[in-house]
């Protein structure tokens, strides 16, 4: 009886010796190995390991991009102008060793995460007018402000055993008293922009209308040249075919004596019945019945 239980004592023994001689590292952690409270060895691939029972601790750190949410905080502008920033930060631990003898804890990082970069918007904010953050620009001149933060950050944190991997600003707000100056310089601008464009478009419009009125006086000015040209070349038309219709002297007194019976039947046509012609004219010794 007494053998079989210090069999079975060793055997459990055995087993909480076994069970303490291992330990298993997943895919995203580190594993730091720590003896007398020193770190001793650092682990980072994935699997079973030994370490030595009751002599070996082992502390865990993940390898997972973090997300930290700051506080908005409140910034000064080159104008002298207060903005509300609310941001971001996702980091890392890149160095286990150096991030557990610097801060030990996530709460303890997130706490100088939020110190480093106030620190850096406030300095980079403190050289930027706030035209130059809040406008209608290409965005792609904010991010070029946003990746120097975030570069200033990562090299701050860098001390700690961390990475920065990106800083991203979620939000500018403006104080309510600032709010009204903001959104006046805005619409003036937008003001602006539209009698700019304007002016543009009424000086292109007076270029295509002159250029219409030009066009068309050329082509109105072609038209009554060609059109003189063709009364002329009719009217020549016109006396060449009667010159040669009244090539004679009795055919001409013929022709005149036509003319004038139309003339005189025109001058009858109103309701004044009444001419008057000279006494030598042959028109008036023809209707006088002495032609």
């Amino acid at each position: 009886m007494k053998k079989t239980i210090i069999i079975s004592a060793i055997v459990l023994l055995l087993v909480v010796v076994a069970a303490c001689s291992f330990y298993v590292v997943e895919e995203n952690q580190y594993a730091c190995t720590f003896r007398f409270s020193e770190i001793i060895h650092l682990e980072d691939k994935p699997g079973l390991h030994f370490k030595i029972p009751f002599l070996d601790s082992v502390e865990y750190f993940t390898k997972a991009t973090q997300f930290y949410d700051i506080p908005p905080s409140e910034v000064l502008t080159s104008d002298k102008q207060n903005m509300t920033v609310d941001c971001y930060v996702l980091w890392s631990v890149s160095d286990p060793q150096q991030f557990y003898r610097a801060l030990g804890t996530t709460v303890k990082a997130e706490e100088r995460i939020n110190a480093i970069t106030y620190t850096a918007l406030k300095n980079t904010m403190g050289k930027l007018a706030q035209a130059d953050i809040i406008n209608m620009n290409d965005g792609a001149e904010r991010n070029e402000i946003y990746e120097g933060i975030a570069a200033i950050v990562n090299e701050s944190a860098g001390q700690y055993g961390i990475h920065i991997e990106d800083v991203k600003i979620k939000q500018f707000d403006l104080p309510d008293s600032n709010l009204n100056a903001v959104y006046t310089r805005m619409i003036s601008e937008r003001n602006q922009m539209a009698e700019k464009y304007t002016a543009e478009g009424n000086k292109e419009a007076a270029l295509i209308r002159n250029e219409v009125d030009k066009t068309v006086n050329i082509l109105i000015s072609d038209a009554k040249a060609e059109a003189a040209k063709l009364e002329a070349e009719g009217e020549a038309e016109y006396m060449r075919l009667l010159a040669e219709a009244y090539d004679t002297q009795d055919k001409k007194d013929f022709y005149e004596f036509v003319v004038a019976l139309d003339a005189l039947k025109a001058s009858l046509s109103g309701e004044q019945k009444t001419i008057i012609l000279d006494a030598d004219s042959d028109l008036a010794k023809i209707l006088m019945g002495a032609g």
